[in-house]
C-alpha cells in the first residue's frame, strides 16, 4: 500500500512533457450524454447570441459581463474585490486603489485587448495569448523556461500534478494549440472548447496567470467561431461556484482520460450562465425603457435615448462621461446628473475629489 502511494507521488511529481498533442480520440469526447448536453447547451447559447440584440446597446452587457467575469475568474485565484471598488476605480480619477482590484481591472483589460484583436483579425495566435498574459501579470516572463513549476493541493500542499517542464516539448505543445484553435474539423466548437481549456491548462505555459488567461481564451474561443459575437458569457461564475469539480475534472482528464465528465461539465456550464445572462438582458432592457420613460415623463428637457445609454454603459457616472458624448458643458452636464437624482434615478456619493451618480437599479440586477 505504501509503495503504491509513493508511486502516484512520485508520478505527480514527475513532468508531463509527453502531454499528448489534440485531438484526442473522438470516441472518447463524442460520447451520447456528451452529445445531449451538446444540444441544451448550443440552444441556450444561440438564444443569449440573439437576446443581446434586443438591447438598445451592445456595448450595455459588454461593459457589465466583462467585469462580472472579471472579477469571478479572478476569485477563482483567490483575488478577492468588490463590485464598488472596481466600478469606483474605473470612474474616479486619483483614488488608492488596492492590490485585487488593479488586478481584476487587468484582468478586463487583457479580456478586451484579445476581443479587440479577434475582431480584427478572426484567429488566436500563440503570441496574442502571450500579450493577453503579459498584460494580466504587468511582466514579460512568457513562456516558462525554467523547471520546477507544480500545481498543489491548498490545503495540503502536495503536488496534483506537474506540467511539462522542457522548453522544446512546451513549445511543440503550444504549435498544436494554436493549429487546434484555429482549424475547422468534424469536433462541433463547444466540445473543442472544452478540449482546448484541458490542454491550455495542462501545458500551463506561464510562470503566473495560466487559470486566468485560459478563462479568457475560453470566451475568445467562442467569438472566433460566431458562437458569440461578444464576450457576454459569465462562464467564470460557474467555475467559482463548482472550484472543486472544476479541478478535480481537469485531473482525471490526465489521469483517467475520463474525457466525459470534463466536457460534461463546460457545457452544462455554459448552459447555466448563457440562461442566466439570457434573464439578465431581459431584466437590463426592462429597466432601460423603464428609467428612459420616467426621465421622458418627468423631465422631458434634458431626455434623449443617448443619455440613458451613458446611465447603462457606466453604472458609475460623472459629468465627463455626458459632456463628451452629448457634446455638452460641464455646468449642463452637472445639471442633468442632479435632475436625475432628484427624481430617484440616480445616487450621488463623493469618491475622493469627484462626485459619481450611481444607477443603483441597475447595479442591483448586476449583482445577480
Amino acid at each position: 500500500m505504501t509503495d503504491s502511494k509513493n508511486n502516484k507521488a512520485s508520478e505527480s511529481e514527475k513532468a508531463f512533457n509527453n502531454l499528448p498533442f489534440l485531438p484526442p480520440a473522438i470516441e472518447k469526447v463524442e460520447t451520447v450524454k456528451v452529445l445531449k448536453q451538446l444540444v441544451k447547451s448550443s440552444v441556450s447559447l444561440a438564444e443569449l447570441k440573439g437576446m443581446v440584440q434586443i438591447l438598445p446597446n451592445p456595448d450595455i452587457l459588454l461593459n457589465a459581463v466583462v467585469l462580472k467575469e472579471a472579477r469571478a475568474s479572478s476569485e477563482i485565484e483567490n483575488i478577492i474585490t468588490t463590485q464598488d471598488k472596481l466600478y469606483q476605480a474605473l470612474s474616479a480619477k486619483g483614488i488608492q486603489t488596492d492590490t485585487a482590484t488593479k488586478e481584476v481591472l487587468r484582468y478586463r483589460e487583457a479580456m478586451l485587448y484579445g476581443f479587440n484583436f479577434i475582431k480584427n483579425k478572426s484567429f488566436l495566435t500563440t503570441n496574442t495569448i502571450i500579450e493577453i498574459q503579459k498584460i494580466l501579470e504587468e511582466n514579460n516572463a512568457g513562456i516558462r523556461k525554467l523547471p520546477g513549476t507544480a500545481l498543489r493541493n491548498a490545503s495540503t500542499g502536495k503536488v496534483i500534478y506537474t506540467p511539462p517542464d522542457n522548453l522544446d516539448a512546451i513549445n511543440r505543445l503550444l504549435r498544436n494549440y494554436e493549429k487546434y484553435l484555429n482549424e475547422e474539423d468534424d469536433i462541433p466548437h463547444l466540445i473543442k472548447m472544452a478540449i482546448q481549456h484541458y490542454q491550455f491548462e495542462s501545458i500551463h505555459p506561464f510562470y503566473d496567470g495560466n487559470g486566468r488567461t485560459g478563462r479568457i481564451i475560453n470566451i475568445l474561443y467562442l467569438i472566433i467561431w460566431g458562437l458569440l459575437q461578444n464576450p457576454v458569457l459569465f462562464l467564470s461564475g460557474y467555475i467559482t461556484d463548482n472550484k472543486s469539480d472544476y479541478y478535480r475534472l481537469l485531473q482525471e482528464v490526465r489521469t483517467k482520460q475520463n474525457w466525459e465528465a470534463w466536457i460534461l461539465f463546460i457545457l452544462k456550464g455554459i448552459e447555466s450562465t448563457a440562461n442566466e445572462t439570457i434573464t439578465q438582458v431581459i431584466q437590463i432592457n426592462k429597466l432601460f425603457n423603464q428609467i428612459k420613460g420616467e426621465v421622458q415623463q418627468k423631465v422631458p428637457k434634458i431626455y434623449s435615448k443617448e443619455l440613458i445609454e451613458i446611465l447603462f454603459e457606466q453604472p458609475y457616472s460623472k459629468s465627463e462621461y455626458l459632456e463628451k458624448r452629448l457634446n455638452i458643458s460641464r455646468i449642463t452636464a452637472a445639471k442633468y446628473l442632479k435632475e436625475l437624482e432628484k427624481i430617484n434615478i440616480l445616487k450621488s456619493k463623493k469618491v475622493w475629489k469627484e462626485i459619481l451618480y450611481i444607477n443603483t437599479q441597475l447595479v442591483d440586477v448586476l449583482k445577480k
